[in-house]
């Protein structure tokens, strides 16, 4: 069965730091392309961040130079790095695994920036 847990998730000031983690298993994590997606409330689910299993990476224009996303394929785990929040990255962020048509979803961690 496969699993996803995202962690790391908390409320933070603007200017502040955060890294969330996502816990995979029941895959083979190393072929997956894994992203990092946030959903706010009364918007669309949009990709924040994704990583081939290779190690490249795309980043949402929104969140280039603030954010930074890795994997240990060793631990299976994905991890986004954010720094210099603001209010608006205000969301649900939740990980997800890609491969061929495979598609696996976590169940998500609250990020809340405010003052």
């Amino acid at each position: 069965q496969v699993q996803l847990v995202e962690s790391g998730g908390a409320l933070v000031q603007p200017g502040g730091s955060l890294r969330l983690s996502c816990a995979a298993s029941g895959i083979i994590f190393s072929v997956y392309t894994m992203n990092w997606y946030r959903q706010a409330p009364g918007k669309e689910r949009e990709m924040v961040a994704s990583i081939t299993g290779g190690g490249s990476t795309n980043y949402a224009d929104s969140v280039k130079g603030r954010f930074t996303i890795s994997r240990d394929n060793a631990k299976n785990t994905l991890y986004l790095q954010m720094s210099s929040l603001k209010p608006e990255d205000t969301a649900v962020y939740y990980c997800n695994a890609a491969f061929v048509s495979s598609r696996y979803w976590g169940q998500g961690t609250q990020v809340a920036v405010s003052s």
